[in-house]
C-alpha cells in the first residue's frame, strides 16, 4: 500500500484588516500568510469589509481571502457577528488572532474556545489618538485576561511589548514569546543614489498620536538654521486637515507635503531622504523606521516605548519624549549635517524569518493540543 502523505496543518489566520487595506498588522498578516503555504501549511486569512465593495472571496498570493461584514462603517469599535459563525465552523486544526484591540480576534477567541479550538494571539499593541481609549487600554487587557491566558501562545513584536504584557497580565516570562515584524529585503536599496541633504520623512498613518505634528512645529526653528529644509509626511488618516492647518500656521506650509504612496514608489522615497523621524507615543515595533534604517537612512526617534530600543543604533539618534519643539529641531539638524551613513545596517529579522518562526510555534501548539 502506498504511503500517505500527512495533511497540512490549517491555520485560520483572524485579522481586522488584510490589503488593500494598510497598516501594520494588515504588513505583517500579508507577509507572513504568503510566505507560511511555502513552508507546508494550509493558511486561510479571515478579515472583515466595512465598505462593502471589496471580494467576498478572494485568492491574493496563493492565500484564500474570506472577508466578512462588520458594522458599523465607521470608526474602529465594529462588531462582526460572522467572524464568531465563521471560527465556529471552520476546518482548522488552530486560529491564529492578529490584535487584542477591536472585537474581532475577540469574537474569535470565544468562539474558538467555545470549540476547543487552540488558539494563539499576537498583540500588536498600538497607540491611540483618543486619550481616553489610550487611558483605558489597562482595563481592556484585565476584562480580557481569561480570553488572553487561554491562548496556547501569546506573541510579542518585541521585548518592549513582550515585558508590558507579561507585567499587565502576571504571568512568567516564557508566557509570551518574541517573535519580531520582518523587513522584505528585495525591497531594500536598488543601487546608490544621492540623497537629498535637506528632506526629511515621516512614515505612518495620520493620526494625533503618530507626531507628526511635533515635526511640523520643529521644521519652523530647522529653517530658521537650514531654509532649504523640507518635510514629507508619508500616510493617510483623519489628522491631514489639522496637519495642514498647522503647517499654515507656523509658516512652513511651503516646505511641507502630505499624502501616502504606493508601496513601490516608498523605495524611492526612502533612497531621497537623508532623515526618517517618527515622534509616536506609541509603537510597538515601529516597522517604518527599521525599514529606513536598511535604506541608511538616519533616524530620530523618541525614547518611548519599543523605539527607545533604538538607542545602541549608530545612526539613530533618540530624544526624551518631552523634549521640546527645539531640542527636536537640533536632534534633526545634527541628522541632517552628519552626511552620509557609512556604517552597515543593523541586522534585521526577515519576513522570512518571521514565518519560520511561526511554522515552528504553530507546529509545537498542534501538538501538545492533541487529545
Amino acid at each position: 500500500m502506498a504511503d500517505t502523505a500527512p495533511s497540512p496543518l490549517r491555520v485560520l489566520m483572524v485579522t481586522p484588516n488584510f490589503p488593500p487595506h494598510r497598516g501594520g498588522v494588515e504588513t505583517h498578516t500579508y507577509e507572513v500568510s504568503r510566505r507560511l503555504g511555502a513552508l507546508g501549511l494550509a493558511v486561510e486569512v479571515l478579515t472583515t469589509d466595512r465598505s462593502g465593495v471589496l471580494p467576498r472571496e478572494e485568492v491574493m498570493a496563493g492565500v484564500p481571502v474570506r472577508r466578512v461584514a462588520a458594522f458599523p462603517s465607521r470608526g474602529d469599535l465594529y462588531w462582526s457577528p460572522a467572524v464568531a459563525r465563521y471560527v465556529s465552523r471552520a476546518t482548522a486544526d488552530l486560529i491564529h488572532c492578529q490584535g487584542y484591540h477591536t472585537f474581532v480576534p475577540i469574537l474569535a477567541m470565544m468562539a474558538a474556545r467555545r470549540r476547543g479550538v487552540p488558539y494563539v494571539l499576537t498583540f500588536h499593541s498600538g497607540g491611540h489618538s483618543s486619550r481616553l481609549r489610550h487611558a483605558s487600554r489597562p482595563l481592556q487587557i484585565r476584562l480580557l485576561r481569561r480570553l488572553l491566558l487561554g491562548a496556547r501562545r501569546l506573541i510579542a513584536v518585541s521585548d518592549f511589548e513582550a515585558e508590558q504584557f507579561r507585567r499587565a497580565l502576571g504571568v512568567d516570562a516564557e508566557r509570551v514569546v518574541v517573535i519580531p515584524n520582518g523587513i522584505d529585503l528585495s525591497d531594500g536599496p536598488d543601487g546608490a543614489r544621492d540623497r537629498d541633504p535637506a528632506l526629511i520623512l515621516s512614515v505612518g498613518r495620520l493620526e494625533r498620536y503618530k507626531g507628526h505634528d511635533r515635526l511640523v512645529r520643529a521644521l519652523r526653528h530647522v529653517r530658521q538654521e537650514l531654509p532649504s529644509a523640507r518635510l514629507r509626511i508619508l500616510g493617510d488618516g483623519p489628522d491631514a486637515a489639522r496637519l495642514r492647518r498647522l503647517a499654515e500656521r507656523s509658516g512652513v506650509a511651503g516646505a511641507v507635503a502630505i499624502g501616502a504612496l504606493p508601496r513601490e514608489e516608498m523605495r524611492a522615497a526612502l533612497q531621497e531622504a537623508s532623515v526618517v523621524a517618527l515622534l509616536s507615543e506609541y509603537e510597538s515595533h515601529g516597522l517604518g523606521v527599521h525599514e529606513a534604517l536598511l535604506f541608511g537612512c538616519r533616524i530620530v526617534t523618541l525614547d518611548s516605548s519599543a523605539l527607545g530600543e533604538l538607542r545602541d543604533v549608530s545612526q539613530a539618534l533618540v530624544v526624551s519624549a518631552e523634549a521640546s519643539d527645539r531640542v527636536v529641531a537640533d536632534a534633526l539638524l545634527a541628522q541632517l549635517r552628519a552626511g552620509p551613513v557609512t556604517d552597515p545596517p543593523p541586522t534585521a529579522s526577515t519576513w522570512d524569518d518571521c514565518a519560520g518562526r511561526l511554522a515552528e510555534l504553530y507546529r509545537e501548539v498542534a501538538v501538545t493540543a492533541r487529545p
